[in-house]
């Protein structure tokens, strides 16, 4: 018996979309949040576990894509949802600048240069040659989007429906690219690079336009949270982001798309679980939590659900 993943994938945004009338406002925060973060990890997903290029960096175009929103919502008032395409153009454009000098990097070497990238952007986004745009140590406040058209929504409600609308979009497009023959040869570069090679596959452009890609959509999930929040600052995107995306990006299943959902949902809830644990140590447990999980699902909680699909369905 073959299960129907797309019917499945219709009928859990149906589900996600009922809890806006039942949840709590700031339950809803809490999801729009994570419907960022999983685009973000998606984002990291791309360049990541289906190009096998490893970063740690991606926090910074997370980063990125928030304060071009905040800025264009500040300064020049522009709306919300008409700041989304700019933010993803820039951190691809900047995504692919990145690229370039990459290609001459693999492995922990490119990790450790992403890694610099992300230590690097809370400290250049305080400088003071960029202080009129960015605010500085003080940052950016904007305003929380009001529903359109008369709508009888909480302003919570609209934006966590807006976000899941743009992330249902992401997904189905990232879906569709990583199913096609791009898809099949950035896989086929993160399995056999030079047998890629041999097949006519252009090594250079196909590894500087996914991660260009890749941080394109980290953008734009970077747009999406810093419109929930309604406030971006440097410290607010230390080197820590760029590390929980990539526990996201494990936790929920690497070279998984639908991965990234789990992913996401354990980084915004798992620290809440463990400080109601252990107000003394919630790091602690934190750490407890993931090595357990780890432990138990060791292909990520998507790797897990297949094998055990798999089981039951072959049983039948």
């Amino acid at each position: 018996m073959r299960i129907n993943t797309t019917l499945l994938g219709w009928v859990g945004v149906v589900l996600a979309a009922l809890l806006a009338f039942f949840c709590t406002d700031y339950r809803l925060f809490q999801l729009t949040l994570m419907v960022a973060y999983a685009i973000a990890i998606l984002g990291l997903n791309i360049v990541t576990g289906f190009n096998g290029q490893i970063s740690l960096g991606h926090g910074a175009f997370y980063a990125i894509g928030a304060y071009v929103s905040a800025i264009l919502m500040d300064k020049f008032d522009v709306p919300y949802w008409a700041t989304l395409p700019p933010s993803a153009l820039v951190c691809g454009v900047v995504g692919f600048l990145i690229g370039l000098p990459a290609l001459r990097l693999a492995g922990l070497y490119l990790a450790l240069t992403t890694f610099a990238l992300a230590v690097a952007i809370p400290q250049l986004l305080k400088h003071p040659v960029l202080e009129h745009w960015t605010g500085g140590v003080q940052g950016i406040v904007i305003s929380k989007p009001t529903p359109p058209f008369g709508l009888p929504l909480s302003e919570d409600q609209w934006l966590y429906l807006f976000s899941l609308g743009v992330g249902v979009v992401i997904f189905v497009l990232v879906r569709n690219l990583l199913r096609g023959r791009i898809g099949r040869a950035m896989i086929a570069i993160r399995e056999q690079p030079l047998a890629a090679e041999a097949m006519g596959i252009d090594l250079a452009t196909l590894k500087t336009a996914t991660f260009a890609t890749s941080a394109l959509v980290t953008g734009l999930a970077g747009s999406l949270g810093a419109i929930a929040i309604q406030f971006v600052a440097p410290d607010s995107f230390t080197v820590f982001l760029s590390i929980f995306l990539f526990v996201g990006l494990v936790v929920g299943g690497v070279a998984s798309i639908a991965g990234a959902i789990p992913g996401a949902a354990f980084i915004v809830f798992i620290p809440n679980v463990a400080d109601q644990i252990s107000k003394a140590a919630p790091s602690a447990v934190y750490g407890v939590l993931l090595i357990a999980l780890l432990y138990v699902m060791p292909t990520g909680v998507a790797g897990f659900l297949r094998a055990v699909t798999n089981r039951l369905f072959a049983k039948t």
